[in-house]
């Protein structure tokens, strides 16, 4: 195995965290190290963490999982179907399997059993405009994948069984998108389920937060300030502490350092939401994360500017590291990150 290590020395932040009362002490980090897990050409925007467990999926139909206490205990399987060139920009899991999802025309879902790694198809969608983006499960038996219009509302399929089979929702009882508006594969956190609470969060000529409380059989509709009105600016990542306090956060993919009307919050449950940071810290941003146990201050970037950190709820940002590669990131507990990167994926431990 080949494994880079190097140490990044900033005046930044160190955490205490206590599980018990998840009391959240700001302390100053001193360092971040940087420990390669995977190098190999690969392109992946889809983590996620199951215990010790790291499974990902990306182009070139490739998924896998790396042991987090032993990396080289993984697994790796190139998925193929006919001569497409699959691409996986979603990833779920519920406690048996793990499911991943294609983007572009067939959209293909798969299930993974975690223990017997046997693929199976349970999900198939032909249309020339068919995209997914964002996949979640809600508990062992709810799971929901929403993307782009094939009509003129989002694509949203669920599942009730576990995901053996998926059912695609009428526009009749989805939010109509305005012309232009879509979401963007950038992280799989387009969609958002926190406290009973799902958010969808739109970019594109129009760019909105879509709350639905009831399992998406209703849809409330919130205005963002993240500039929008061309193809290729809006929300391009969300995350949300609890059901209250959430973020969003994007930009202008043409305009990569431009670090205004590009990320906002909310303390209401997505109602309403206000611009954090302008003319200052990151640009365009790929995906953006709570840090666990820290209610709701601490959040980390990633994106074009490379990585960033808040402590304050977003008011301020440190740069920590100057890499500009990282598309997603997915924390393993309050001291641990895992984020991906041009033809690797990494393990980040905050000191």
């Amino acid at each position: 195995m080949n494994k880079s290590l190097f140490i990044v020395f900033l005046s930044c932040l160190t955490i205490s965290c206590s599980t018990g009362n998840k009391v959240f002490v700001d302390r100053g980090f001193s360092n971040v190290r940087i420990d390669s897990l995977l190098s190999e050409k690969l392109s992946s925007r889809a983590v996620l963490i199951d215990d010790d467990v790291l499974w990902y999926a990306g182009n070139g139909g490739k998924v896998g999982s790396i042991s987090l206490k032993n990396n080289e205990d993984k697994f790796s399987k190139t998925i193929e179907r006919d001569n497409l060139k699959l691409e996986f920009r979603s990833i779920a899991q519920t406690s048996d399997h793990v499911f991943v999802l294609s983007v572009a025309n067939p959209g293909l879902l798969y299930r993974i059993d975690k223990k017997s790694k046997e693929i199976k198809l349970v999900y198939e969608e032909k249309h020339e405009k068919v995209f997914y983006d964002s996949m979640q499960f809600l508990n062992d038996r709810e799971g929901f994948a929403i993307g782009d219009p094939t009509e003129d509302c989002p694509s949203f399929i669920k599942t009730t069984d576990g995901g053996q089979n998926w059912q695609k929702v009428n526009c009749s009882s989805l939010p109509k998108f305005a012309d232009g508006e879509a979401f963007f594969a950038a992280s799989n956190t387009n969609l958002i389920l926190r406290d009973g609470k799902m958010f969808m969060v739109s970019g594109g000529k129009k760019s909105k937060v879509y709350i639905s409380e009831d399992k998406g059989k209703s849809w409330i509709a919130s205005e963002t300030p993240i500039v929008q009105g061309e193809a290729m600016t809006g929300v391009f990542c969300a995350d949300f502490y609890d059901g209250n306090n959430g973020i969003i956060a994007g930009g202008n993919y043409q305009k990569l350092d431009q670090n205004f009307q590009n990320k906002a919050i909310t303390s209401d449950g997505g109602k309403t939401w206000k611009l954090i940071a302008e003319n200052t810290g990151f640009g365009y941003a790929s995906c953006v994360q709570y840090l666990p146990g820290s209610k709701g201050k601490s959040i980390v970037e990633v994106g074009a500017n490379g990585l960033f950190y808040s402590n304050d709820s977003g008011k301020t940002w440190k740069q920590l590291c100057k890499d500009p590669d990282f598309l997603t990131i997915r924390f393993v507990d309050t001291k641990t990150a895992i984020a991906t990167g041009k033809n690797r994926i990494v393990k980040l431990t905050f000191e």
